[in-house]
């Protein structure tokens, strides 16, 4: 897939300003560029962004229904009654409930969890789980990552004599669930001053809340931090603002001393032993937690997060990991089936977005095939497979667009739908797929912007070899932990060359490992760039290219620094516009 390469170059008055803020926090003019980009744009913001301190989280009682929250289940724990903890079977769900379970678990023991099958039981609040909570005489579920959309099911529920406790970060409807309490940022009446948490995140606020009403030193809810990351990085939500502050205190507790069960995943995912980062978590941690609920059950994944036993985590998470290798394989065989599809289709060489349906597909991989989709035709994409009678499936979509008002405006063809901007569950009678295909992909045609249409890489300084020194490095570390809203800065050099030593590596010789000179200041560097060995014919050509990279710490050799080169150009078709770019010959 080509990018386009963008570029802003900064104003005078903008460089002026970076000068002036590098001056006053003594780090480079670069990194105060990367933060004004940022909207850092003052001294006090600034401390504030690069040393987060857990004493600036938000009161938690500033969100709606908090203070009724915490009352009723001050009550429940009162009179003795019966408490589920109930949540969705991803990462952001089974990490929250584990949070919210081991947090209680200390104080009071008459307390369950219970996670839905995705097969059986399908998503939020399944009748099923409401049957097995009243035989074991629950009064009070706590719902956490689902059921602002339950309206049916709590109103059952309250008929049963259960009350609810929504912990919740999806988009509500106008109309909410007859719940006790909805503590959820995203509500059209929220007074919280931060929209962006995961549902894990308002899990913590809600035992935050409860811990303070209580007399429970913070100190105590610091070791759960650690599930917050997790679920951060996971479900990709943004990280400025109070989830910044969460994930960066959580990452600590993941690298110096983290739960039981996350140090049994740790260590199946080989990442002992390392600085443990967002992407860590995107790419290793966070798929192993989440093959238990797409291939059989998640309850057995907060069976191993609550875990107190090393032995025993180690065991579960083995099995976990053998999950994991069942879904990649399932994964990789319904990707080959769904690009063939996408390919042999000629109606969908032009059209807007990609749905697809197969009821033979597995619906817990569904999302992840979407995701892949998404990535290789830059579309927003739709996955359907089957489950008793029903189609079922997940929406992802591209970057700036919102695809749950996407799905929203089909809504009437929709037995129901929820999510967030990027990605939405969805389910659907068969016979009203080709009907929601039609609508959902006209939607899309007339609301999705250009700009929309294409990959773009956004290059957020340009620079010569001669800048990428030791400082500039360390100054760059102060700016994680990154994800959405906080990217890892992409940076690019101009003209650069072969030094003579470059060379295809990799099982596959997919991958070039790169000796590289610039011409402007002949400083070295060297580099790595993975799955791009197609361009190596032309670096070894002794012509000069332009490169997008981020700059990284060689894990091998920890004094050294090198580039991780993202996309590579010739020179002479990298030519960048401001404001505009030119579409460029593309080699990844």
């Amino acid at each position: 897939m080509k990018s386009k390469w963008n570029y802003q170059q900064p104003t005078p008055e903008r460089r002026q300003q970076a000068k002036e803020l590098a001056e006053k926090l003594s780090v480079s003019p670069i990194m105060a560029e990367l933060l004004i980009q940022r909207g850092i744009r003052t001294e006090p913001a600034a401390k504030r962004f690069l040393r987060p301190l857990l004493s600036e989280l938000i009161d938690p009682f500033l969100m709606n229904d908090m203070d009724i929250a915490v009352d009723r289940l001050n009550d429940a724990m009162g009179r003795k009654e019966r408490i589920m903890v109930y949540g969705d079977y991803d990462v952001d769900g089974c990490t929250a409930v584990a949070l919210v379970y081991r947090f209680l678990s200390q104080f009071y023991s008459n307390i369950e969890y219970y996670i839905p099958d995705r097969y059986e039981e399908g998503y939020g609040i399944s009748q099923k789980g409401l049957d097995h909570a009243a035989e074991a005489g629950v009064k009070l579920i706590i719902v956490l990552d689902c059921g602002i959309k339950a309206i049916d099911e709590i109103a059952k529920a309250k008929e049963m004599g259960i009350d609810f406790i929504i912990c919740d970060h999806h988009v509500p409807d106008d109309e909410l669930p007859c719940a006790v309490a909805i503590l959820n940022p995203k509500r059209t009446d929220s007074t919280y001053p931060f929209k962006d948490l995961c549902g894990c995140g308002v899990g913590f606020k809600f035992m935050q809340a409860f811990a303070k009403n209580n007399g429970i030193p913070f100190s105590q809810l610091i070791p759960l931090l650690d599930f917050c990351a997790v679920s951060i990085a996971a479900d990709m939500v943004s990280v400025m603002g109070e989830n910044r502050i969460l994930a960066f205190h959580g990452l600590k507790q993941l690298n110096q001393n983290p739960s039981v069960g996350l140090k049994a995943i740790i260590e199946i995912s080989g990442l002992t032993g390392r600085d443990i980062t967002m992407s860590d978590i995107v790419f290793k941690i966070g798929p192993r937690i989440n093959a238990s609920g797409r291939v059989q059950n998640g309850t057995e994944t907060v069976d191993l997060l609550v875990e107190k036993d090393f032995e025993r985590a180690i065991t579960a998470a083995v099995h976990i990991n053998e999950y994991n290798e069942q879904r990649k394989d399932i994964d990789k065989q319904m990707s080959e089936e769904a690009n063939q599809i996408v390919e042999r289709l000629e109606s969908q060489e032009h059209q807007p977005a990609i749905v697809l349906y197969n009821e033979g597909w597995k619906k817990g991989v569904v999302g992840i095939v979407a995701s892949r989709l998404t990535e290789m035709y830059y579309r927003p994409t739709v996955v359907l497979s089957c489950q008793n009678g029903m189609a079922t499936g997940s929406a992802r979509s591209v970057g700036g667009y919102d695809i749950y008002t996407a799905i929203k405006s089909c809504r009437d063809q929709l037995e129901n739908f929820g999510g967030h901007t990027f990605a939405v569950g969805l389910s659907l009678k068969t016979e009203n797929i080709p009907e929601f295909r039609r609508r959902f992909q006209e939607y899309v045609s007339t609301h999705i912007m250009p700009e929309q249409t294409e990959a773009m890489m956004d290059i957020e300084a340009e620079i010569d070899f001669k800048d990428i020194t030791k400082k500039l490095h360390n100054d760059l570390k102060k700016l994680a932990p990154h994800g959405p809203d906080n990217p890892k800065p992409l940076f690019c050099t101009r003209n650069v060359y072969d030094y003579g030593t470059s060379k295809v590596v990799g099982r596959q010789q997919e991958h070039i490992k790169l000796e590289l000179v610039d011409s402007r200041s002949s400083n070295v560097m060297n580099g790595i760039a993975f799955g791009q060995s197609a361009a190596a014919r032309y670096i070894k050509s002794k012509r000069s290219f332009d490169i997008i990279y981020t700059i990284e710490e060689n894990i091998y050799k920890r004094s050294e620094v090198q580039l991780q080169i993202e996309d590579i150009q010739p020179s002479e078709n990298a030519r960048l516009v401001q404001g505009d770019t030119e579409a460029l010959l593309g080699v990844r």
